[in-house]
């Protein structure tokens, strides 16, 4: 959910610290006191386009932070993999944007600079906007197959997860046989610069792990100065004239003169022993490493020759010799591949045939899924709008086939096209008029039914989108009656699965809401600044009453405020029976 929001010197707004709850925030206000103001806030926080008229005037930039909190698991765990942005355990995520006077955009996630485009992917895993002016993604044709997929997400996620490899194993084959398949003259000149590779590579005659022991043997040599004093000193002081090893000998003797005598004494001895017999072997091993040493300055610039050779090779192949090695491997097997080039081919093209075929399967059995699934969630659909008093409405969910293209000569259900999520085409189709023909849902005309059948489409999704929050902007303009009271009941029911806030005129949203915050514009000199304040119940009351008749308030409308409330209040007990 989103804890809180801080805004800076944005549009009218000075500066307001918001904290939210859980469950239906409803924000109600005057008409330019700055509700949408807030969302717009809230919208650019999640990746939305920004511009230099969201800066306050004469401030240099305008500021928005927003502290979001994640229970369980989220997809914004994987954002936070994929684009290497650190996500505690406790699931806090801070996602915070500036706007500079000059039209610059400076964004953050939990303190690290992200691009635009990085925070809007953020954006949408943890807050969905809608509002009766923008395009809703619930109305976006291209998301319907994932909508769909949502709703069937039990029985889809293994079917696609096992389409996913074998599309993606498709896709390689085809993309090696288009490259193999080239012209005649690249593939030519594709072969000359292998064969040249291959050559230079077989003449440095490469030894697995060569770089790395020619330098251990390098240091050796370079440093055989060093190396040479440290070992005739040790050797010196343990077994030359200081004789270290003789007076270990004589403190072991003194030792062994006592020890029958005391349990303690015979253990050191015991130790001393172990420790001189040691230092004798180490002595040993000194001589043997001294009469071994040699400085070769001629092996030393045959390594030098050897390594500036290897760097050269690195810089062009690889970044160490086994890799060098491995690159030589690969475009040994690719010179075969072009020298038999039409034995490949036919290879390519059985496998793709083969692989084209099974995924195919797998891709029936997804299309399989969705059609007992369209049905279903037509039918949950169309509950939702009889809710809704759209009871003449008919909802459902088309499937088409992808039909197959040129570029896919070799699949042989080439009447088909292999898509990432199989060969669907999933449209959501609504007629809210009896006779009337089906039509995609964004063609509706009445932008009440459209909040209506928006409306529908969110209480059935919200509970498997796993966004943080729902934010609706004016979505129940246009209604009024037992429509703004079922409109009410669904926010509400929304609100159970997921934080919802919302801007709203009706008065049975407001009455529905778990927390009531009342936006005003206050003028401060010659400025104008907008505050946000939580209403306590005596003043839920005179705002509701408000937003019944307007400014004036009588004891009739208080009291049908206050019974609006009860209602609501009873509603979300469990009691039913009051609504519509």
């Amino acid at each position: 959910m989103l804890m809180e929001l801080s805004i800076r010197d944005f549009a009218i707004i000075d500066q307001i610290s918001v904290n939210f709850r859980n469950g239906l925030t409803v924000l109600t206000g005057e008409t330019g006191a700055g509700k949408s103001i807030i969302i717009d806030a809230i919208q650019l926080l999640a990746g939305g386009r920004g511009s230099v008229e969201f800066v306050r005037h004469g401030s240099k930039k305008a500021e928005i932070e927003g502290l979001f909190s994640i229970e369980g698991y989220h997809p914004v765990y994987d954002k936070g993999e994929e684009f290497g942005v650190e996500i505690e355990e406790d699931g806090m995520v801070v996602l915070h944007r500036t706007i500079t006077s000059q039209g610059k955009s400076i964004c953050r996630i939990n303190g690290k600079l992200v691009t635009l485009a990085i925070l809007r992917e953020f954006g949408k895993t943890l807050i969905d906007i809608h509002s009766q002016h923008e395009t809703q993604s619930l109305m976006d044709a291209e998301r319907h197959i994932e909508l769909l997929d949502l709703y069937a997400h039990k029985e889809i996620i293994p079917a696609k997860d096992e389409y996913r490899k074998l599309y993606a194993k498709f896709q390689t084959l085809q993309k090696r046989y288009r490259e193999l398949n080239d012209n005649e003259q690249e593939m030519a000149q594709r072969l000359d610069l292998l064969e040249f590779q291959w050559n230079e590579l077989q003449a440095a005659e490469l030894q697995p792990n060569e770089d790395v022991l020619l330098t251990e043997e390098r240091n050796r040599l370079v440093n055989y100065e060093k190396i040479y004093a440290g070992i005739h000193g040790a050797y010196q002081a343990l077994y030359g004239e200081q004789k270290g090893l003789d007076w270990v000998s004589h403190a072991l003797n003194a030792l062994e003169g006592a020890q029958d005598y005391d349990e303690q004494i015979k253990k050191m001895t015991e130790e001393m022993s172990n420790h001189y017999y040691l230092m004798e072997e180490m002595t040993f091993q000194l001589s043997s490493q001294l009469e071994q040493l040699e400085f070769d300055p001629e092996r030393l610039d045959v390594i030098e020759s050897r390594l500036n050779e290897i760097n050269r090779l690195k810089k062009k192949y690889g970044e160490s010799v086994e890799e060098i090695l491995e690159y030589s491997s690969r475009i040994e097997e690719e010179m075969e591949e072009i020298k038999n080039k039409d034995s490949h081919l036919a290879k390519l093209e059985s496998d793709i045939k083969d692989v084209g075929q099974d995924a195919a399967l797998e891709a029936k059995h997804l299309q399989d899924i969705r059609m007992k699934a369209s049905k279903e969630l037509a039918i949950a659909i169309q509950q939702e709008l009889k809710g809704l008093y759209l009871d003449k409405a008919a909802f459902s969910v088309d499937i088409q086939t992808k039909k197959g293209q040129q570029e896919d000569p070799l699949f042989e259900g080439k009447n088909v096209k292999l898509l990432p999520n199989g060969f669907d085409i999933v449209k959501f189709l609504i007629t809210t008029n009896p006779g009337e023909p089906m039509k995609e849902i964004h063609k509706v005309a009445s932008g009440g039914e459209l909040s209506r059948v928006m409306l529908a489409l969110k209480k059935i999704f919200s509970k498997h989108q796993g966004v943080t929050s729902v934010i609706f902007d004016e979505v129940d303009t246009g209604v009024s009656g037992r429509v703004a009271q079922a409109i009410a009941e669904k926010i509400y029911g929304i609100s159970e699965g997921s934080q919802v806030l919302c801007i709203s005129h009706l008065p049975q949203v407001a009455s529905m809401a778990d927390t009531h915050l009342q936006i005003e514009k206050h003028v401060t000199g010659e400025r104008t600044a907008t505050s946000v304040h939580e209403l306590e119940e005596k003043e839920k009351v005179e705002e509701i009453s408000r937003m019944i008749t307007g400014a004036e308030l009588t004891e009739t409308t208080k009291e049908h405020a206050r019974e609006l409330l009860e209602l609501a209040a009873r509603y979300k007990v469990g009691d039913h029976s009051t609504s519509h």
